[in-house]
Parts: structure tokens; C-alpha cells; sequence
């Protein structure tokens, strides 16, 4: 019971000096891991505190179309139903007309991002999608992506965001011309995920390993980059704060993280997971929270409000400031059970809740508007094109808020 109260203590310690805007340290961060539902209103106030320090009353969302280039994957996750193999394929690859009608639509909509989601490296497993990329006069799935982001920018005003996996030093550089931002969700740090029957076993690109080597290339490269991580699929809360702190430390060198969301699991039906719990909601507020305690007041970070659809207001409580991507036009392939809210109920919700809701492009204002660090000179002018004088997107374009 001391040893208990000594934790609680010392819990209360750091929320308190979080609570005045003062960084804390890896050792107390690691003390976040001891989730209290008795300290969880505290952690969240700080939370908030710290948010409003940093983002003021400002919550924004990027309008978007989403892209599904491929859905065939080498990997196997326990969770997902985005991958499949070719004989459930229609077609293997979306071709560039079909891309190009996707963007033109969404920019006739307003839309301002056009997110590229596809499988990992499929033609390392599959030989119709080697074949594919060879007639299509490609070497791989990521040669293809790039030339699909080129197209985008070049048609049309939609700015690319790829998340395509893992990838190497010359694939960023190529992504880097057409994508003012890329991605990819460390997910977890949690060694526990790929072993034998875990989540991940079956996907070698989950490893954390490879994971962390992209956002640090991506930060090499000096491309804004957004990650996260998933919870509920079997990490501990003390493998979600060490995920955090190596998040944190890649930001602290080389300053490129512009996002960091944390995504709720889902179970879905006809996975290996289908009866796995889905994140507890507590849990993910807690983890929330912590977030933002330990990237600190200038950190983006989100919550996708298409997976809590009944509440996501709350998170706005525990520090988050946006709402990432929402599209008036494509569903969101990789959880197709959960719609995107209507723009004038995230809007209702997020004013309710003290705050402004305002579009913002794909990549964030601080990555742009008074720094040529980040985007090449042609990207850089065409986002500045886009954005008002606060980096938001600029007025007339977008025709949501």
C-alpha cells in the first residue's frame, strides 16, 4: 500500500509540473504508464492547459480524397481488412486515369489533400504484381506512387500525402518532390506484437526497428512527416509512453514530426482479432493526454473522429487539436465501417466544445510559412498558393467552414 501511495505521489508530481508548461523528463514520463482512473481528470486538465499554451482554441481537419493505389500487401496483420490478394482483386493497382478522377472530383469539392494508402511492397510477394509494374514500365509499387503523387500535383491543386510503409533513403528523396508531407504509424514499440501469435507476426514491416529507421530518414531528408500509434492491439499502457518518448526523441533531432494521432482499434469482422476487445475509451484518453504532456504544446495531435463516432468531442478535453483527414467524397478504406462525420457536425461539436474549426492543408503552417527548410522551391509555391496568412486553407477554396 505505501509503495502504492509512493506512485501516486510521485504521479501527481508530474502532473502538476506539466501542469505548468515545464517539459518532464523520460523517467517521469515512464510514470505515465500507471493509468489512474483517480488521476485521470487531473492528466487531462494538464493536457488541455498545455494545449491551449501552444494551439489556443484552434482545431483543424484536412480535407481530403483518399487513394487506395493498391491493397495488396506482403504482410499479414491479425487486425486488418484493408490488404488483399490478387484473385480478390479487381484490379491490381488503381490505373492514372482512375487516380486523376478521383483527385479532380475531390478538388471540385474542395478538397485540398489527396492521401495515398497502399500495401507493402506487394510485388515482393506477389508475382502478378511484379508482372503489373513491369508492363506498366515501373520497377516496384513505390516508382509507381511517385509518378501517381507527380500526376496529382501537376493536374490538379490537391497536395499528396503518401503512407506507404516502410521506406528507404532514395524512396523518400523521390516522394519528396510531389508529397509536402509523407507518413507512416509506428504503431508500438511493444516487442510483444511480433512474436509468436501476436498481431504482427506475420508482417515483417511492423517491426519497430524499420519503422523508427523511416521517420529518421524522413527526418534526415527534412520532410514533415506524420506518425502515431495504434492502441488496443496488445501493448501495455508502459509500451504506449516508451513509443511516445522514441516519437519525441526523433522530433527533438531533427524537428520533422508535424503530426502524431492516436488511433483507436477496431475489431473487425473475418480477421484473426474479430473478437479481440476494442480500445477501452478511458485508456485512450489517458494515452491522449500523456501524448500531448510528453511531445509537448507545440505538437500536433490527433484523434480520427470516424472511430468514436458517439464522443469523439472528448478527446478534445485531453489535448488533442486536430482531426486529421475527412473526406466528403471516398470512405475511409482501411476502416470502412466507420464513416466520416459531416463536416457541419464536427464543426457543431468542436465549437461546442470552446473551439474553431478550420481546413488546413496537407502539411502543417509551421512546415511552410516562414521556412524554406522543408518543402523544394515548385511544392513550396504551389502551398503557399493554398494557404491563407496563418498557413490555413485559404479562404474560397475550401467551402466546409
Amino acid at each position: 500500500m505505501m509503495n502504492q501511495h509512493k506512485i501516486n505521489t510521485h504521479l501527481t508530481d508530474v502532473i502538476a509540473k506539466a501542469s505548468e508548461i515545464s517539459e518532464i523528463t523520460d523517467e517521469e514520463a515512464l510514470l505515465l504508464s500507471r493509468y489512474s482512473e483517480d488521476h485521470l481528470g487531473d492528466l487531462c486538465g494538464a493536457a488541455a492547459k498545455i494545449r491551449n499554451h501552444g494551439k489556443g482554441t484552434t482545431v483543424t481537419f484536412s480535407p481530403k480524397v483518399f487513394i487506395p493505389l493498391t491493397r495488396l500487401c506482403r504482410d499479414y496483420c491479425g487486425y486488418c481488412t484493408f490488404r488483399i490478394d490478387p484473385d480478390q482483386a479487381q484490379s491490381l493497382y488503381m490505373s492514372a486515369e482512375e487516380v486523376l478522377d478521383v483527385a479532380k472530383q475531390g478538388e471540385n469539392l474542395g478538397c485540398t489533400e489527396a492521401l495515398f494508402t497502399l500495401g507493402e511492397r506487394p510485388e515482393q510477394k506477389y508475382p502478378e504484381a511484379k508482372e503489373w509494374l513491369s508492363n506498366n514500365g515501373y520497377d516496384s509499387t513505390l516508382d509507381y506512387l511517385g509518378a501517381m503523387t507527380e500526376l496529382v500535383v501537376k493536374e490538379t491543386r490537391l497536395l499528396p500525402h503518401a503512407n506507404p510503409g516502410t521506406m528507404t533513403h532514395r524512396e523518400l528523396n523521390v516522394l519528396k518532390d510531389s508529397n509536402p508531407s509523407t507518413g507512416i504509424m509506428l504503431e508500438s514499440t511493444s516487442e510483444l506484437l511480433y512474436q509468436k501469435g501476436g498481431p504482427h507476426e506475420f508482417a515483417p514491416s511492423k517491426r519497430p526497428i524499420v519503422r523508427l529507421k523511416t521517420i529518421s530518414i524522413a527526418g534526415e531528408l527534412r520532410i514533415p512527416f506524420t506518425t502515431g500509434l495504434l492502441i488496443g492491439i496488445g501493448e501495455t499502457m508502459l509500451d504506449r509512453i516508451e513509443s511516445l518518448l522514441e516519437i519525441r526523441s526523433l522530433h527533438r533531432k531533427y524537428n520533422h514530426i508535424q503530426e502524431t494521432i492516436i488511433q483507436n482499434f477496431r475489431a473487425k469482422p473475418e480477421t484473426p482479432m474479430a473478437e479481440s476487445p476494442d480500445a477501452e475509451t478511458q485508456e485512450m484518453l489517458w494515452t491522449v493526454a500523456a501524448a500531448r504532456i510528453i511531445l509537448g504544446p507545440q505538437a500536433n495531435i490527433q484523434v480520427p473522429p470516424n472511430l468514436s463516432s458517439e464522443n469523439y468531442e472528448m478527446y478534445l478535453a485531453a489535448g488533442i487539436n486536430d482531426w486529421g483527414g475527412v473526406s466528403p467524397l471516398t470512405i475511409d478504406y482501411v476502416n470502412p465501417e466507420a464513416p466520416w462525420p459531416l463536416i457541419t457536425n464536427l464543426k457543431s461539436k468542436t465549437e461546442s466544445a470552446g473551439f474553431e474549426l478550420r481546413p488546413r492543408l496537407a502539411v502543417y503552417p509551421e512546415y511552410f510559412l516562414d521556412t524554406t527548410e522543408y518543402l523544394p522551391v515548385d511544392l513550396l509555391t504551389k502551398v503557399r498558393e493554398l494557404a491563407d496568412d496563418e498557413g490555413y486553407v485559404k479562404e474560397g477554396i475550401n467551402r466546409y467552414v
